[in-house]
């Protein structure tokens, strides 16, 4: 096995693990509603990065953990992930060559596509929440989504940034 393939794995699982913890620390009421959406832009990121290493596996895998450390449906967030980690696989040769603002543009929609399914799946439960704050993580994920990458991108080679 090549350890160049290898070592260029690791930086996205390290970064998989901290949007996971980054996703349960607690955060006071008032913020917690604005809370990105740290696994999905980092799956986002690698999907856009390395898109034949990190993918559907990787986002079904990360949103499982996800359930699990949140309390949700079992499958509820993996469903999500793995939706939006496909739609950002298959249009990934197109994604990376967007300027900054069209691509954070394309990540609020992913989240936004996102957020639909889990409040579909919440729908289907009968543990429907309607409230604006619901979609409010859509909008900060958007905002972030440039520093998020920048951070992530200073992970990789040069050549890996989307």
């Amino acid at each position: 096995m090549n350890t160049d393939t290898t070592q260029s794995v690791w930086p996205a699982i390290l970064s998989l693990i901290v949007a996971l913890m980054l996703a349960i620390i607690p955060l006071p009421g008032w913020i917690e509603i604005w809370r990105p959406d740290w696994a999905a832009l980092t799956l986002i990121f690698w999907s856009l990065a390395l898109p034949r290493r990190i993918s559907l596996g990787s986002a079904w895998i990360t949103g499982l953990a996800l359930d699990t450390l949140r309390g949700a449906l079992l499958g509820q967030h993996a469903i999500g992930l793995t939706v939006i980690s496909y739609f950002t696989v298959k249009f990934h040769l197109r994604l990376r060559v967007f300027p900054q603002g069209q691509q954070s543009m394309t990540v609020a929609m992913l989240i936004g596509v996102y957020h639909f399914i889990l409040f579909w799946i919440d729908g289907v439960a009968g543990q429907t929440e309607m409230s604006v704050g619901r979609f409010a993580p859509v909008l900060s994920s958007a905002l972030i989504w440039p520093l998020w990458a920048k951070l992530l991108a200073n992970t990789q080679r040069p050549d890996a940034v989307p």
